[in-house]
């Protein structure tokens, strides 16, 4: 068996990423984080948390792989809304870690190197004071910067982002004086994309989801429509970087046709 850490490991990694270096890449890449808790079980970590904070420090990973490759957008779902409904303990452990990673973030120097800007997408008001304020402070710290943009989905649903832009859209055309029954002829597709959490972000390219589970679960419903989809058995924490090269390579290896 090859060591994830040998030489042997590292050189099948060089050669998978000067491969997909010469194809095209995708410029906007969403993971869906998933099996933190499982990879605590499995590895009879008493403490969940732990699980939490090796998942957080694997964005700088995943954020170095994405510079290595040249892609622009990384989105990571890292909390739905139906996840604020688990027990307040786990909760609570999983916005630690988000504002642990956040803070350092926005004091990163490999952030202001590459220029990434941090966005945070979703219901962004059902998070708690302390986790706001991080996600501002990291917004504001990053704001000018123009090189990479990561989208960070915390308090996120894909079926509530699409209810608000419908919402915010119907809230704008009343504002401009539209009666109700002329609204109904101005709804559109491309309306409704305007309204969206993240509307000047292009759609994603690919999407990939950790843990083995074959499903979205409501990631980024709307923009998703032709998407390529990419699912891995291993669990977040785990989650190698052969295990990212080769989710570029199958996007690589298939014929886009967008519906046509």
């Amino acid at each position: 068996m090859v060591s994830l850490t040998g030489p042997l490991y590292r050189l099948y990694a060089w050669r998978l990423a000067r491969r997909i270096r010469r194809g095209p890449v995708p410029s906007h890449v969403g993971i869906i984080l998933d099996g933190n808790r499982r990879y605590a079980r499995e590895r009879g970590l008493a403490d969940l948390d732990l699980a939490y904070g090796i998942g957080a420090d694997k964005l700088d990973e995943v954020l170095a792989w994405c510079v290595e490759l040249g892609i622009p957008t990384l989105s990571l779902w890292v909390l739905s809304t139906e996840n604020l409904r688990r027990p307040p303990d786990e909760v609570s452990g999983i916005l630690a870690a988000v504002e642990a990673k956040l803070g350092r973030l926005a004091q990163d120097g490999r952030i202001r190197r590459h220029a990434v800007r941090v966005r945070a997408l979703g219901k962004l008001e059902l998070l708690p004071d302390s986790t706001l304020a991080v996600i501002r402070a990291a917004e504001t710290a990053t704001a000018k910067h123009q090189g990479m943009t990561l989208l960070i989905a915390v308090a996120y649903g894909g079926r509530e982002e699409i209810a608000d832009a419908v919402r915010e859209m119907l809230r704008d055309k009343l504002k401009q004086g539209e009666e109700v029954p002329a609204l109904i002829d101005t709804i559109t597709q491309e309306e409704i994309a305007r309204h969206l959490y993240a509307p000047d972000v292009p759609d994603p390219d690919l999407i990939i989801r950790t843990s083995g589970e074959i499903r979205l679960s409501g990631f980024m419903l709307w923009q998703s429509a032709y998407s390529e989809f990419y699912f891995c058995d291993a669990h977040w924490p785990a989650f190698r970087q052969v295990d990212f090269l080769r989710a570029v390579r199958a996007y690589q290896q298939r014929q886009r046709r967008f519906g046509r």
